[in-house]
């Protein structure tokens, strides 16, 4: 079947006040081919240039047709409903004003859809930094290409998945179960929408094509919703549309309902945790909501979770303020989560999150149980040379003495995903803190080269982590924490490239990251892209 014999496809792109970027979105869903009928341009009342730009499109594309809504909603799920309700196509798509389709994602999504005659199909997503275009993987390992789902409950971890604009929905299947987004201002729209699809038991069935960009703009002077959390607000609202989805959810299964609370406390939490801040406002009313909210989940959902969340929970009722070491709670809420000394223990020796009141008593239940590989270590690193780094694994309760550390070994991951480059390993020894330590040699000009052969042109960005085997075969891997003057920039001498420019730095979650711009261009544009992101926070200021 070629792509002008299949089913066809209304593409529903919504745009408010996005005059700039609204045209590379539909025309990146009408370069979709045959298979796309029409694409239905919602416009939410917006006071620039958008209905003009989207007019000028419908005038030389016949396949565009607007809507122009004459007040805005406030929201997105209202124009999202109103083009489902002015779609014809077989099959429904949605794309957000400012991010893009990649070739050919409707013909994959179509086609495994009438393969598996499943009423909702999913591909896979990417989250697009820009202006580096580096693409994160959303939910990695989640969805299996080729699979098909019969009923939701079967996979109840499918929960975590809360987008709409990686899924194709059969037009059929939405009127039939009445689906619809929840209209007005409601943040978080997709939460509820995903539990009101997931409730009516679709069959599900999965490419492995990719079919969303999700561009994220974090400089811009507008971020988007996700990302705009400089006050309370937007986790209340994230708060409310997942208590929504939960309860649609367990209304259809008690399982689905549980697994979309485990969700919340594995990710959400952790998400806006390891992004607290330091404005002790904002901290209190955060603290408050989130206690709240904690203390409506039944027992067996907390007891659920990984043990990492199961901590935070204990340390949110432990107290009714945010601890005095709430900048160490983030540190265990990154990924991977990190537990950062001194280390306690309570009256029976048990391990303890602080000697200090009111939390003293907060047992760290399961941590003396917990596999090797899932333990919070933390690893220090500090510079030793131009081309090494001197480290220092921190024991935890005895369970890393345990299990024996024996080497210690450099990775370099690429933030856009990709396979990471591995240095060699180096023999850790016993310290007089109760730790080990190593020196781990490493060469930039080597790794920039990686780089390049990846794709990675003028800036390369990747995490920094260790990985530490054991004598018993077991092994740990975390992300280093950067100490003494490990973030200095250096302009190196190279042979390959002239120079390369290696900028260290400290991520949101206190994690050592590094930037490479192999050389003069390279050099030049890593320059200019800090300058651009200094010049937005003064703007953002």
């Amino acid at each position: 079947m070629n792509s002008s014999n299949l089913p066809t496809v209304s593409v529903v792109v919504i745009a408010y006040n996005d005059a700039g970027l609204v045209g590379e979105a539909v025309s990146s869903a009408l370069a979709q081919g045959p298979v796309v009928t029409e694409v239905i341009a919602v416009n939410d009342a917006s006071s620039d240039g958008t209905a003009r730009v989207l007019d000028e499109l419908a005038a030389v594309h016949p396949r565009l047709k607007v809507v122009h809504r004459t007040e805005n909603s406030g929201g997105c799920g209202t124009p999202r409903n109103d083009g489902i309700a002015a779609a014809s196509g077989r099959y429904v798509l949605f794309l957000d004003s400012d991010d893009i389709l990649p070739p050919g994602a409707a013909d994959a999504l179509v086609r495994t859809a009438e393969e598996h005659r499943a009423p909702v199909t999913v591909g896979a997503a990417v989250r697009r930094e820009l202006p580096l275009h580096h693409d994160v993987p959303w939910m990695p390992g989640l969805h299996t290409p080729g699979e098909v789902i019969e009923r939701p409950v079967d996979r109840p971890e499918l929960v975590r998945d809360t987008l709409c604009v990686n899924k194709l929905y059969a037009r059929a299947f939405l009127q039939e179960h009445g689906l619809r987004f929840p209209d007005g201002r409601f943040i978080y729209e997709d939460f509820v929408f995903t539990a009101r699809v997931l409730a009516a038991a679709p069959r599900i069935a999965v490419t492995g094509d990719l079919v969303y960009v999700w561009h994220v703009r974090r400089s811009a002077a507008q971020v988007s919703i996700s990302l705009d959390r400089k006050d309370v607000g937007n986790w209340r609202s994230r708060i409310e549309a997942h208590r929504t989805a939960a309860r649609i959810l367990a209304e259809a299964s008690p399982v689905l309902g549980s697994a979309c609370r485990v969700k919340f406390l594995e990710y959400d939490l952790r998400m806006y945790l390891r992004e607290l801040g330091r404005d002790p406002e904002y901290q209190a009313a955060w603290w408050t909501l989130t206690r709240e909210y904690v203390d409506t989940f039944p027992e067996a959902d907390i007891e659920a979770a990984a043990a990492h969340a199961r901590w935070i929970v204990s340390l949110l009722r432990a107290t009714v303020t945010p601890p005095a070491d709430v900048e160490r709670l983030t540190r265990l809420a990154a990924e991977p989560p990190r537990l950062l000394p001194p280390y306690a223990t309570g009256p029976t020796g048990a391990p303890v999150w602080s000697e200090e009141l009111p939390v003293e008593l907060v047992e760290l239940v399961g941590l003396t149980g917990l596999p090797v590989g899932e333990l919070p270590v933390t690893v220090d690193a500090e510079p030793a040379g131009r081309a090494a780094v001197r480290i220092r694994v921190h024991d935890l309760y005895g369970r890393l003495a345990e299990a024996g550390p024996v080497t210690a070994q450099l990775s370099f991951v690429p933030r856009a995903g990709g396979a990471p480059v591995l240095a060699q390993p180096v023999e850790l020894h016993p310290d007089s803190g109760g730790g080990w330590g190593a020196v781990l040699p490493f060469r930039l000009a080597d790794l920039a080269v990686t780089g390049r052969r990846q794709g990675l042109r003028r800036m390369q960005a990747w995490n920094v982590g260790v990985g530490v085997r054991c004598a018993d075969g077991s092994s740990v891997f975390t992300s280093l924490r950067p100490q003494g003057r490990l973030l200095r920039r250096r302009a190196l001498p190279s042979s390959r490239y002239g120079v390369l420019l290696a900028q260290p730095y400290r991520t949101g979650a206190g994690a050592l990251a590094l930037r490479l711009a192999p050389g003069a261009e390279g050099a030049l544009y890593l320059v200019r892209n800090r300058l651009d992101r200094a010049r937005a926070a003064r703007g953002a200021d």
